[in-house]
């Protein structure tokens, strides 16, 4: 039977090539019933990626694609943060030493399984809220971020600010990011919002973070960094060792690489 010409343009208007849906969201956006997806199935007008997960079109899905699927789609909380968000807004011209993307991503729903399998050389990689920010609810987890555009006619990706992504790549100091990695892309931030820092100072519940962003704000002496008032941040008390093996700073208690230039 010869596909529907109406249903044809209702699915091409709605869902661009390359987009991943879900049987859930068909149903709802196009008042499609399962009998008639099962048929579009069938007619090739929609491949299968995953059970109950659907594309169109003969452009492959990438991680821009599943990213839009799990903030608009699927409505996870999930955004891009950290190193991720840092690279998108241009403060890192560093290459890993590595052949495969790996995309951070911050929220505290379940990551679905099929992120694992669309995409062979692409790696998600999930970080919840609170092991920096318990207290950040949706809303204050919402004002701390910013969209970039990814296809046109299609709503922008959700990534941190900067001032949010830099204390989250500083919780993957030193064991995933390197002081010097870290150091590399703080030396652009120089138009931070001193606003914005301090309220993520004063809300952000783990210690090492602050303390780390705080020696690196210190380092280069940014003008933002000078309108801060610490005494409303809570840097906790004791040593922490970030660095083994390193000097102690004693401004922030913090153990760091031996004459770091």
């Amino acid at each position: 039977m010869p596909p529907n010409p109406t249903r044809r343009k209702l699915l091409e208007e709605l869902m661009p090539e390359g987009i991943l849906v879900t049987r859930k969201w068909l149903k709802q956006e196009t008042a499609l019933n399962d009998y008639a997806i099962d048929n579009l199935v069938k007619s090739e007008q929609l491949k299968v990626l995953w059970k109950g997960l659907y594309t169109r079109g003969i452009i492959q899905p990438n991680w821009q694609s599943i990213i839009y699927t799990l903030q608009q789609i699927v409505e996870t909380d999930f955004i891009i943060g950290g190193l991720s968000a840092l690279e998108l807004k241009g403060f890192s011209h560093y290459l890993p030493n590595s052949t495969s993307a790996r995309e951070h991503l911050y929220g505290n729903d379940k990551l679905p399984a099929w992120t694992k399998q669309i995409l062979k050389n692409d790696l998600f990689i999930k970080h919840t809220r609170v092991s920096l920010f318990a207290e950040m609810d949706k809303s204050l987890s919402e004002k701390y971020t910013t969209r970039i555009p990814w296809k046109e006619g299609m709503e922008a990706l959700i990534i941190s600010t900067p001032e949010r992504a830099c204390l989250e790549m500083l919780d993957q100091v030193p064991d995933s990011i390197s002081f010097e990695h870290a150091d590399q892309l703080i030396q652009g931030m120089t138009t931070l919002s001193p606003k914005a820092v301090q309220q993520l100072l004063e809300m952000c519940t783990n210690v090492k973070v602050k303390r780390l962003f705080l020696w690196f704000a210190k380092r280069h002496n940014y003008l933002w960094f000078t309108k801060l008032n610490l005494e409303k941040v809570d840097l906790g008390s004791g040593k922490r060792v970030i660095e083994k093996g390193g000097e102690l700073d004693k401004d922030y208690w913090i153990t760091v690489p031996k004459n770091f230039e």
